[in-house]
């Protein structure tokens, strides 16, 4: 029993930091010192700026021969594509209004492993894990794009026709992947980055994180919990049970182990990604319906993540 307490004290440790930004956003917003426009502001500068200044510096500073795991990530690959047809098939079963299940499948598949799930793996497994995280982050968040725009599509009232432009768009233009991208030759070729720009771009990643939650927090609608939502309820019952099980337990039967398959799980237990929101308006599906999941994986998520953490730890695995 005592290791189970000691084991649940590592998961908060985990879990807890990112708990408490999140609930300081929350504060400020009410207290009225973070405003709308703040909130719009630095959503927009972590995600073109900072972000990809972290994952930059993450993979520019790392061995890429050494945690590069190419195998990880092409079962990141499989693993999220498979989940994502899974809740393709039960979502048209248990969702009726076809208007919604585009909606409810990208709430259940697409996890917020670019800032939730980054600090997640950054509070487990320091820079090795950050490295390893910002790989899985650049290969991921091609194929969300991918894939939220099919289910969107296939779910919108107009049954309007896969725009491959839109797609194509979205992913070259992302700031992540070009990032992730950029970092790539610097780190294989090891070239050298002035000390003075690697200080500089030092500044704008060590704000990403503290900034994206904080944000997050204060954009949180706390009123969209008290909603009756059956269909955001099996939205978040898939991002935060069916999803991390499944991928996890896949991982384990395949072979990974430690930091690998902490990595796995932490990617795969982040809630809903903020981004479904926006995706889920500029292609005119229900906006409110995204912004409820957000809501009710983002507080659910430090459970059941905390939850995870401890059953790995105590299984050494």
């Amino acid at each position: 029993m005592n290791e189970f307490w000691i084991q649940l004290q590592y998961s908060f440790s985990v879990t807890g930091p990112i708990f408490i930004m999140l609930g300081l956003g929350i504060a400020l917003r009410r207290w009225g010192i973070i405003e709308e426009k703040f909130i719009e502001t630095g959503s927009k500068l972590v995600f073109t700026v900072t972000l990809p200044a972290l994952l930059f510096l993450s993979v520019v500073k790392a061995d890429l021969a050494q945690v590069g795991n190419i195998n990880l990530l092409l079962f990141a690959l499989a693993a999220n594509t498979a989940t994502f047809i899974i809740f393709e098939c039960l979502a048209h079963w248990l969702v009726k209004d076809k208007a919604e299940r585009g909606v409810v499948v990208q709430g259940a598949f697409r996890a917020n492993t670019g800032i939730i799930g980054l600090a997640y793996v950054s509070n487990a497994y320091g820079e090795n894990g950050l490295v390893v995280g910002s790989l899985y982050v650049a290969v991921i968040t091609v194929l969300y794009n991918i894939l939220a725009v099919i289910t969107l599509t296939r779910s919108s009232p107009g049954n309007q026709s896969l725009n491959t432009g839109y797609l194509l768009r979205s992913i070259v233009k992302n700031p992540l992947i070009i990032g992730i991208c950029a970092a790539v030759p610097f780190s294989y070729l090891d070239i050298n980055i002035p000390e003075v720009l690697l200080k500089s771009g030092s500044y704008f990643a060590d704000m990403t994180l503290p900034l994206a939650l904080l944000c997050t927090g204060a954009s949180l609608d706390l009123k969209q919990l008290r909603q009756d939502s059956t269909h955001a309820k099996y939205s978040t019952y898939g991002r935060l049970i069916i999803a991390p099980g499944l991928i996890s337990l896949a991982g384990y039967i395949l072979g990974f182990r430690g930091l690998e398959l902490g990595v796995i799980f932490l990617m795969s237990a982040a809630p809903t990604a903020a981004a479904s929101y926006v995706m889920a308006r500029s292609m005119g599906a229900n906006a409110k319906l995204a912004a409820n999941i957000i809501a009710l994986t983002t507080v659910g998520s430090l459970l059941s993540c905390s939850l995870g953490i401890t059953i790995l730890n105590s299984f050494n695995l």
